[in-house]
């Protein structure tokens, strides 16, 4: 496809002579650096901008400046560009959109990302309604301004700005243009070491003379809202490092960025093979990374001994701390280091076993997954593995992410065990009779180091057990992973499978407390019982007085007949009709089984598991009653790779003892992430044939997990969550029983869509009746 510039003769034939000069100038740099599509967005580009408006200047202005952002980010970001400039034209004057493109190829040289320039344009966006006086300012400080800062600390500094002097439209000004102690405080804040645009040149350099081979290397923002960076990873083949490091265990930013860039070459360089991470626990995968990372060092550090002494000041490790994160800490720096003493028997088998193997054939691709869990082995027989957070934490500060060593196959296939890699967590369960698991039984209740497992083949429980024998024998049983997008408000996107729910099998308890429960209370189960039949569909009802119907209604033709003879205008709602009466409706209870629900809150000295339970249990009674199809499923969360769900009942279950016992073996863990477990939910909720679908939610707080900071970020995903639920047809109702509820319960799940439960003791009263009210 080839431009034609005689298309354009708008351009060609303005009036103002200059805007014809400057595209006859400046199109031979342009068709240098893009392709035949992104010159005609180019030119399109600088017609739209025309039609603007705004002055000869202004497209004069992205004539000359686009071919040079081109250059160094690549011709995708014009149009963006172009789009971000018309939005703008609402809020500023020409000369500050002028401005802006003048400025543009100074911020993509200093961000040196595409991705990165287009948060800058939104950025810009923003600052033009909350800082118009602030805009032109900044503009022209934007060498200086980028020079010192990272796009996140440009964002806090600019946010800071227009929030202190929203009102004062002079001191705006000065901040903006770097004239107030303010603006000079808050820059000096917010100013980072050492920044991934002046390292970048060297890290070529340093890599090339390294492996004798060109490394493609972009920034990344990890600073965008938090001071903290993100770690760095490698995705298709390319090195994201942070936009700026600051100086990290005594080591400069420079030294750091080396560090961190030659270990993330050594994985490209020396891993032959990428693993599968089927049926892994999070532990599982962490440690083989840790043993794949001493692998890939020891190939580098082999050939380039200097590696070994720029890595190691980061590996540190406490000889007196024998926690589990002291432990693990002395492992990473025992790979990394020959002379250290681990000072632990298992870490030292395990390091020496490495060595060894390391001596005989260093390209074993499965090295790193053995010894990885085989570590993993031997720690956690001692030791209660750590959350997902508390592990990440322990890696070195220059490592990546360790996403490059592993391949994530399409959901469904077997990729992973093409391979040959035998799952860690994969357990044989073999069905035995009684003689065969008395006999052939090695270990009982075998833990999850056992290869094979031997299972009866009904449920046998033993006395005063809740638990049977087969679920006893082996690791928890967990579901494949369902994977669901999340929504990040910052950036108005989702991000897509970022959220991993995994199911478990709900332990059981004693199924007769339940039964308890109503003896206990019989006011309130009376009270249930009378709201039963009062909900409990009719059949087929007989309608009198219809204008239409299957009859006629004897008793409203005679009165008809009456007013004839009378002279009067008679009724004409003669007929009968026979209606069905039906409950078109399927109901999913969703609980928030976090680590607060095992604590008491004000009001009552009992914890809010055991109210929820009780509550449970009167709704599902009078549910039942109702002939409603209903589930029962509770969840919890350990960061957004663990969101643990449970399914106490399912619609086509009946609630019979099992599903109480499961009822009243529910325990509280945890964090609550609320958008993953709703949007799991509506995925069987959409399943059935009813018109009518609601999700009940009881929480006892806002959505929160370990991994995220913001606490803005989870309440609207769950809103995102609930907005997409009401698309597929399912409402969904929140009772909170947070006091505190009404500063976010409202935004997340709008009006009419929430209660708030002042009295917690009364929450198996109010449960019931909250569904009567909402189902009627």
């Amino acid at each position: 496809m080839t431009v034609n510039l005689d298309e354009y003769q708008e351009l060609l034939e303005a009036e103002d002579s200059h805007i014809r000069d400057t595209l006859e100038a400046s199109y031979h740099e342009a068709a240098q650096v893009m392709s035949p599509g992104g010159l005609r967005a180019y030119l399109e580009g600088a017609k739209a901008l025309k039609n603007l408006g705004r002055g000869s200047e202004l497209v004069e202005t992205y004539l000359q400046e686009a071919p040079a952002v081109a250059k160094e980010v690549g011709e995708d970001i014009i149009p963006k560009a172009v789009e971000e400039a018309m939005k703008l034209s609402s809020m500023a004057s020409g000369q500050v959109i002028s401005l802006l493109f003048a400025t543009l190829p100074v911020a993509a040289r200093r961000l040196g990302d595409a991705a990165l320039l287009g948060d800058y344009l939104q950025l810009i966006h923003r600052l033009s309604s909350k800082a118009p006086r602030g805009l032109r300012p900044m503009l022209e400080h934007l060498d200086v301004l980028l020079g010192r800062l990272t796009l996140g600390g440009l964002r806090r500094w600019a946010n800071w700005g227009a929030e202190a002097y929203a009102r004062d439209f002079q001191g705006q000004q000065q901040y903006f243009a770097l004239e107030s102690s303010d603006s000079q405080a808050v820059l000096q804040q917010e100013r980072r070491g050492v920044l991934f645009v002046d390292q970048q040149r060297r890290l070529n350099f340093y890599l090339r003379a390294l492996w004798g081979r060109d490394f493609f290397m972009r920034p990344t923002s990890g600073d965008f809202e938090t001071r903290e960076g993100y770690r760095p990873y490698i995705d298709e083949h390319v090195i994201h490092l942070p936009d700026a490091y600051d100086a990290v265990a005594g080591l400069e930013g420079n030294l750091v960025y080396r560090a961190a860039a030659s270990h993330a070459a050594a994985h490209l360089v020396y891993t032959p093979t990428r693993l599968s991470p089927q049926e892994l626990s999070t532990s599982q995968r962490f440690f083989i990374g840790l043993a794949e990372d001493a692998r890939v060092e020891h190939r580098a550090a082999t050939e380039f001994p200097g590696l070994h002494e720029l890595w190691l000041p980061f590996a540190e490790a406490d000889a007196g701390d024998d926690t589990v994160t002291g432990v693990i800490k002395r492992a990473i720096r025992a790979f990394l280091d020959p002379e250290f003493d681990p000072a632990d028997e298992d870490v030292a088998a395990v390091v020496a076993n490495f060595r060894e193997r390391m001596e005989r054939n260093p390209n074993h691709a499965e090295l790193g997954w053995e010894v990885g869990l085989e570590l993993h082995k031997r720690l956690f027989k001692r030791f209660t593995p750590p959350s997902t957070s508390e592990l990440e934490a322990l890696l070195p500060f220059y490592r990546d992410d360790n996403q490059w060593c592993w391949e994530f196959a399409e959901e469904g296939s077997d990729e992973g065990a093409a391979k040959g890699y035998e799952s860690a967590d994969h357990q044989e369960r073999r069905v035995v009779s009684v003689m065969e698991m008395v006999n052939e039984l090695d270990v009982p209740t075998a833990g999850d180091d056992a290869e094979e497992i031997l299972i009866l083949e009904t449920e046998f429980l033993r006395d005063s057990e809740y638990t049977s024998i087969n679920d006893q024998e082996g690791r928890e049983q967990i579901s494949r992973p369902y994977h669901y997008q999340e929504w990040d408000y910052q950036i108005q996107l989702h991000r897509p499978d970022w959220v991993t729910v995994l199911e478990r099998k709900p332990a059981l308890g004693d199924g007769e407390a339940l039964d308890a429960i109503l003896e206990e209370n019989k006011g309130l189960a009376s009270h249930i019982r009378y709201m039963i039949d009062g909900l409990q569909p009719e059949g087929m009802v007989r309608k009198k007085r219809q204008e239409e119907g299957h009859d006629i209604d004897l008793d409203a033709a005679i009165e008809a007949m009456v007013d004839l003879r009378m002279g009067a205008s008679p009724d004409n709602r003669v007929n009968l009709r026979m209606e069905r009466h039906t409950r078109d409706l399927a109901v999913l209870v969703l609980l928030d089984l976090s680590e607060s629900t095992n604590e008491a809150l004000p009001g009552t000295d009992r914890p809010v598991i055991e109210l929820t339970q009780e509550a449970t249990a009167l709704l599902s009674w009078a549910i039942d009653g109702i002939g409603d199809p209903f589930a029962v499923h509770g969840f919890s969360s350990d960061g957004r790779h663990d969101v643990q769900y449970q399914r106490f009942k399912d619609f086509y279950e009946p609630y019979d003892d099992e599903v109480k016992a499961r009822i009243a073996g529910m325990k509280g863990s945890y964090s609550t992430r609320m958008g993953g477990a709703l949007r799991h939910a509506a995925e069987y909720l959409s399943r059935m044939p009813q018109s009518k679908k609601l999700v009940l939610m009881v929480s006892d707080g806002e959505p929160a997990d370990i991994d995220e900071r913001d606490p803005q970020y989870l309440r609207f995903d769950t809103k995102k969550a609930v907005e997409e639920l009401a698309a597929r047809g399912i409402f969904t109702y929140n009772l909170t029983l947070d006091s505190e509820a009404d500063d976010y319960v409202g935004k997340i799940f709008g009006p009419g869509g929430y209660t708030v439960l002042d009295h917690v003791d009364r929450l198996p009263e109010r449960l019931p009746d909250l569904f009567a009210g909402l189902t009627t």
